[in-house]
């Protein structure tokens, strides 16, 4: 698989781009953006949604808000991303941490 520049990628989405937590989010993912499906997220699929408010929003930023709470937050980055066909999960995850206020945690 290619090579992909995420940081062009997220700047579709926010203005200032904290290469640290680029590089965080790149470590955590690490060989599960070999594989193209595991690469991308997919705002259809409920149990894709799912591991993202777990394995990310929980346990790698420590967020403690109810599933509901975290949901809206996984909901409106898929309504930010909606136009681009592969949304990037380290473009996803950097625009959920960036929200919540959590890119220093990366």
């Amino acid at each position: 698989m290619a090579e992909v520049d995420y940081t062009s990628d997220i700047k579709k989405y926010t203005a200032s781009i904290e290469p640290k937590a680029v590089d965080g989010i790149v470590r955590f993912l690490g060989i599960a953006l070999k594989s193209r499906d595991a690469s991308h997220v997919s705002c259809s699929s409920k149990d894709e949604l799912e591991r993202v408010r777990e394995s990310f929003l929980k346990r790698k930023l420590k967020m403690a808000e109810d599933d509901a709470a975290l949901d809206a937050r996984i909901k409106a980055v898929c309504e930010a991303m909606k136009a681009d066909n592969s949304k990037h999960r380290v473009t996803f995850y950097y625009l959920l941490a960036e929200k919540a206020g959590k890119l220093g945690d990366l």
